[in-house]
C-alpha cells in the first residue's frame, strides 16, 4: 500500500507536521512518565485503527525496555494485572478521550478524578495534550492510509 499523500512532500502538510511534532516534543519533555506516554499512544492508536502509529509506538516502547507481555495486553488492560493504578487511570482517560463521539457525556468525572489521584496538574495537562496529539496523528495517518510496518526505533529522533 502507498500513502495517498506524502506529508513531507506537501509544503502545507510539512509545515503542519512540523508544528504538531513541536507540540509532541513539549509533552515528551514533560514529567509525565515515558511509560505512560507510550501506553497512551499505543491504546489510542489501537482504538483508531492506525496501524502506522500502533507499529511505531509498540516498537519504541519495546526499544525503551517495555515487556512483550505488557505490550500484548494494552488492548485488554482492564483484565490485565500488569499495569499500575496510574497507568490504568491514564488508559481509561485515553479511551474516553479518544471515544468522545461514542459517549454522550464525553469524559466522565470518575475517569478525571481517578487520573487526578495519580498525576499532578502539569502531568494532567501533558496527558490531555498527549491524548489530543496522538488522536490527531492517528487521524492524519488513517486518512492518508500511511502504510505500517516500515518504522524502526530511533528513525525520527
Amino acid at each position: 500500500m502507498e500513502a495517498r499523500l506524502s506529508y513531507y512532500g506537501s509544503p502545507l502538510a510539512a509545515k503542519f507536521a512540523k508544528y504538531i511534532n513541536s507540540a509532541g516534543k513539549v509533552v515528551t519533555d514533560s514529567t509525565l512518565p515515558s511509560t505512560v506516554q507510550e501506553l497512551v499512544k499505543i491504546r489510542a492508536s489501537q482504538i483508531n485503527g492506525c496501524g502506522f502509529c500502533t507499529d511505531m509506538h509498540t516498537k519504541d516502547a519495546a526499544h525503551a525496555g517495555e515487556t512483550q507481555t505488557r505490550l500484548n495486553l494494552v488492548a485488554a488492560w482492564r483484565e490485565a494485572t500488569v499495569f499500575t493504578e496510574a497507568e490504568r487511570a491514564a488508559l481509561e482517560l485515553t479511551e474516553q478521550g479518544t471515544r468522545i463521539a461514542d459517549a454522550a457525556g464525553g469524559v466522565s468525572d470518575e475517569a478525571w478524578a481517578d487520573a487526578a489521584k495519580h498525576f499532578d496538574e502539569e502531568q494532567l495537562a501533558a496527558l490531555v495534550s498527549l491524548i489530543a496529539i496522538i488522536n490527531a496523528y492517528n487521524r492524519m495517518n488513517v486518512i492518508v492510509r500511511q502504510p505500517a510496518g516500515d518504522y524502526q526505533p530511533g528513525q525520527w529522533g
